[in-house]
């Protein structure tokens, strides 16, 4: 059995830009939770100073994973974004918009964004988690 992906939006609500208030799932065989991941290549290497082209591999990272994990990445329903300057993000919406949708397609889970303050990974501007249910 395949996994149902619903959104959840509360009526009366303002539709939300580029993701959804909540997620229901029915049905699911597995539920694959995938840890922090960077912008980073398979040598450990951040892959730009650019913060469109760390979040673009960060999500495709997290992609990767969830295919390794038996899931395509229609079916992750929970992303947690960690970025280390909200600004930089928030100026870069557009650019953000077109990598997601390029890794993503049509898929707008559950999200949250969070400002740190530093993440572990010398470099890293981004790192993101998903929850995938398949």
């Amino acid at each position: 059995m395949t996994a149902r992906i619903e959104p959840v939006n509360v009526p009366g609500w303002p539709r939300p830009s580029g993701y959804n208030n909540g997620i229901a799932v029915t049905g699911a065989e597995k539920i694959l939770y995938i840890a922090g991941q960077v912008g980073w290549n398979e040598k450990q290497q951040i892959v730009s100073d650019d913060f469109v082209l760390q979040f673009k591999k960060a999500l495709e990272n997290v992609a990767t994973v969830a295919r390794a994990g038996g899931a395509e990445p229609s079916a992750i329903v929970r992303l947690v974004i960690y970025v280390t300057n909200k600004n930089e993000y928030s100026s870069r919406l557009a650019d953000i918009g077109k990598v997601y949708r390029d890794v993503m397609g049509k898929t707008y889970p559950a999200m949250t964004l969070v400002q740190v303050a530093d993440l572990l990974e010398k470099g890293a501007k981004v790192e993101i988690e998903a929850i995938a249910a398949d």
